[in-house]
């Protein structure tokens, strides 16, 4: 028995292991920059990229047929001498816009020459996602400023500071001061509506509102059109520095050097200037917005949806988890009904999470949400406010997925108290509140906490349930934003780590261009749930040893 026990547990123990080991090796590593490799096959053909995979295969009569014969017969005897298999490479190839693919397989008999460029570019852009090729020109106004690619770097470095700073006041312009001009005529317009839903159009109430109205919206559109005027000055500058390039089939393109995110010339970087792309990568991975279809960019949008949802459902479904543990233990008379409420409860943990989904669409979105608009968010419809999904929905229908777990965690740490502690209490008079509040919960705090740790693992993973009641594929704005109270929470969708996951592996053009990205955000989800969790058990060992303490 001990050898099965002992061995069950170290099987578990590797399959735990494993996965983590297997995400963390396919999640480090995606933004680690790889030499850019000119491969030219035995055809003619010609391609530029990173190699991101290899592997083996079997090779058919009909493929070394259509190798050259010397090829075919040297082929022939390492398959013979080998395990019967050859090798090829996944080599990222890009330049969507002028190929139409991302990847191409190259079979390692098939090439004939193989090298590295030295002033081969990998352009990470902001919207048409990498380039690969050879810069041939750098432009200002039309004017060509350097054609060898050492100058061409040169004028590069010495313009992308200021190009970068216009483009974020820009940036900063279009979504801060524009939003809030927007924001203050759609108030101007709000308030008008509901002077007409009161009134009516032809009082004199609505006739005041509706001067006051004209005399907002005017002052706002004045500002507004001076924002949009210096937005479009800033980018008029910028669209005047350009970078031309040459694919390796020798078709040439001008990039917009406001479009550039990174430039790296890889085959000549050292470890110090690789490693110091990779962090940069990752920073821009953890803080930034998705771009190009969530296949570039950052999740910083998914971060701060997952952590606040998560901290919004803890809020939720720890106070009603412990009340109705509370009842069930300590006041409810222990019978066939309460047997029947247990039962439920455990029953309910194992109903699928896609039901809860749609219990918190139809009642939360359509029933609860629509009637909060009727009642007090009239002057917006048919535009809904609380009626369709969002953050708050979200975590409250994750506080019921997850309450069965806080409630049986909660129960076994309220029947782990001693009935002797609560038969003292009562000796010295207390009532039976105050035993509940001074004896039985600070010594069954850890395990209340036990429940919340259990709650927030199974609560920041679910996916099914968030695509009913507000997880967006696209939502780079934050779902939080106190400026614009009551619409704090609920009127916007979020971005979740999970969905994300979900959207990218197999919603995007190309799964194999989405593989890596898939391993990485699962190992930040993974290392989100094991922050809070660590937390989470910080707290409840200072618990146990102010406990431990207090006796």
């Amino acid at each position: 028995m001990v050898w099965l026990t002992g061995g069950s547990l170290g099987l578990c123990l590797v399959m735990i292991f494993g996965l983590l080991a297997l995400v963390a090796h396919h999640g480090g590593r995606t933004f680690w920059p790889r030499p850019i490799r000119l491969v030219e096959d035995l055809q003619g053909n010609v391609l530029l990229g990173e190699v991101t995979e290899s592997d083996s295969f079997a090779p058919d009569e009909g493929l070394l047929a259509s190798l050259p014969e010397e090829h075919a017969t040297a082929l022939r005897a390492e398959i013979a001498a080998g395990d019967g298999e050859v090798g090829r490479r996944l080599l990222r190839t890009e330049n969507f816009e002028l190929t139409g693919v991302h990847y191409h397989w190259i079979d390692d008999p098939f090439v004939a020459e193989e090298r590295t460029p030295e002033w081969a570019l990998v352009v990470e852009r902001r919207d048409k996602g990498r380039f690969y090729g050879f810069p041939t020109g750098f432009l200002v106004e039309g004017r060509r400023l350097a054609e060898t690619p050492p100058a061409i770097w040169e004028k590069l470095r010495e313009h992308e500071g200021a190009v970068l700073e216009r483009f974020d006041r820009a940036l900063q312009l279009e979504e801060i001061d524009l939003g809030r001009a927007n924001r203050a005529m759609n108030d101007a317009r709000l308030e008008l509506r509901e002077v007409e839903l009161d009134e009516g159009i032809d009082s004199a109430a609505w006739r005041a509102q509706k001067v006051e109205h004209d005399r907002r919206v005017e002052g706002v559109q004045a500002e507004f059109e001076r924002i949009t005027g210096e937005i479009g000055r800033l980018r008029a500058v910028n669209a005047n520095y350009q970078l031309e390039l040459e694919t390796v089939e020798g078709q040439q393109t001008l990039v917009g050097v406001a479009d550039v995110v990174r430039a790296v010339p890889v085959n000549q970087l050292g470890l110090h200037d690789k490693l110091s792309v990779y962090l940069d990568r990752w920073w821009e991975f953890l803080t930034e917005d998705p771009r190009h279809a969530n296949s570039e960019g950052g999740v910083w949008p998914a971060i701060f949806g997952t952590v606040v949802m998560t901290l919004l459902m803890t809020v939720v479904v720890v106070p009603f988890g412990v009340l109705a543990a509370l009842y069930l233990r300590e006041y409810a008379k222990q019978g066939a009904l309460v047997s029947l409420v247990r039962i439920a409860v455990n029953n309910l943990a194992g109903v699928p999470s896609i039901v809860f989904g749609v219990f918190g669409f139809g009642f939360f979105c359509q029933i609860l949400g629509v009637g909060i608009d009727e009642l007090l968010f009239s002057a917006t419809l048919p535009n809904p406010t609380y009626g369709k999904g969002g953050l708050m929905w979200a975590s409250l229908t994750l506080a019921l997925l997850t309450l069965p777990v806080v409630i049986v965690a909660t129960e076994e740490a309220l029947s782990a108290v001693p009935n002797s502690m609560r038969e003292g209490s009562y000796a010295c008079g207390a009532t039976k509140w105050q035993t509940i509040r001074r004896i039985v919960l600070p010594r069954a705090q850890p395990g209340i906490m036990t429940g919340m740790i259990l709650a927030v693992a199974r609560g920041a993973g679910e996916v099914a349930p968030l695509m009913l009641v507000g997880a967006a594929k696209w939502a780079p704005s934050l779902a939080v934003d106190l400026a614009q109270f009551p619409y704090v929470f609920p009127e916007r969708s979020f971005m979740h780590l999970g969905f994300h996951i979900y959207d990218v592996g197999f919603q995007s053009q190309n799964s194999e261009a989405a593989r890596p990205l898939v391993y990485t955000t699962t190992l930040l989800l993974i290392g989100i749930v094991v922050v809070l969790n660590l937390v989470a058990v910080w707290i409840r060992a200072r618990m146990r040893r102010r406990l431990h303490g207090a006796r």
